[in-house]
């Protein structure tokens, strides 16, 4: 059985997660011409080119491809088992940075708390909250990301999910607009303004519209944009009506407890929604291979306990 450096591992970890042997180099600290030889060592030992020109760029070939999440997992893997024991952490001294996929609501509503009891308890820890352009187990399964934060997705069966809370849509609107007088939002009040709907895709439809539909009322959709920090801006500076969750309205200055029916501020009116809709599960998602790492255990309890303290009932 011939002997292999094992150190090609993360070298080839970080060419099939780069795609890209200058960008491989820079993460690695080496000159592109040495990743360039190292990546001739890989081809020898691998049997197989591995990355080839296309173009412009380099992409995988089909080895390549079916290796990448194999190779990830197994430097991850050795890298846990060449780590320090943390059987029992000492988190006064703890150095590291976790990173958390989640989108703007929740970290408006809840990133504050989640960084105050984790320095706290670990106070030379780092949390960075990166943006979700989409769902995908990419991130979680190469090691960028610790943990994910959302609405459940097809991440793959190997994916540990854990709810965090329930969440429910409400409606919003500006201080001082004629909804706000009203005792209740009826249907026929709530279609009688335009909407402003927030969409990555650009859909101005939902659960909402068919509940509608039954009734036989249909709300005019005047505007969408891509996210609901804009829709509530929009409804901020107009007559429009905004839909949003009611965990997202935590993140607004000068919001009234959780006690209140929906969360408010000096600035936007929430309201019930005149018609029934499904409730949504916000979740945290985590690849299987730090379900077991003491640390990774304690951050994930704590997201779970600031959710269920400050989510919305």
């Amino acid at each position: 059985m011939p002997d292999h450096d094992l150190n090609l591992l993360v070298a080839l970890d970080l060419l099939l997660a780069e795609a890209s042997v200058v960008r491989a180099a820079r993460r690695l600290g080496l000159s592109a011409s040495a990743m360039s030889r190292t990546l001739a060592r890989l081809r020898e030992a691998t049997g197989d080119p591995l990355l080839v020109r296309a173009g412009r760029e380099m992409v995988l070939t089909p080895h390549a491809e079916a290796l990448r999440r194999r190779t990830s997992d197994a430097v991850h893997e050795a890298r846990a088992l060449l780590r320090p024991s943390t059987t029992d952490p000492d988190f006064h001294t703890l150095q590291r940075t976790f990173i958390i996929r989640a989108n703007d609501g929740f970290v408006e509503a809840f990133g504050a708390s989640v960084i105050a009891e984790a320095t706290a308890h670990a106070p030379n820890v780092r949390i960075s909250f990166a943006p979700k352009t989409e769902k995908t187990p990419m991130h979680l399964r190469e090691g960028s990301a610790d943990l994910e934060i959302g609405v459940l997705a097809e991440m793959g069966p190997e994916i540990r999910v854990q709810a965090l809370f329930r969440d429910r849509f409400v409606g919003v609107a500006r201080k001082g607009h004629p909804l706000e007088s009203e005792r209740e939002v009826t249907a026929e009040r709530y279609v009688a303004f335009g909407h402003v709907v927030a969409s990555r895709r650009g859909r101005s439809s939902g659960p909402v519209d068919a509940a509608l539909a039954a009734l036989g009322l249909e709300r005019k959709v005047v505007a969408v944009v891509p996210g609901f920090p804009a829709a509530l801006a929009v409804a901020r500076a107009s007559d429009l009506i905004a839909l949003v969750p009611a965990s997202f309205l935590l993140g607004l200055p000068e919001n009234q407890s959780k006690a209140q029916q929906s969360p408010v501020s000096a600035t936007v009116f929430a309201f019930d929604l005149p018609v029934t809709t499904g409730r949504i599960t916000v979740s945290q998602m985590w690849h299987p291979r730090v379900d077991a790492e003491p640390v990774h255990r304690w951050l994930r309890q704590l997201v779970l306990d600031v959710c269920r303290r400050k989510a919305p009932s």
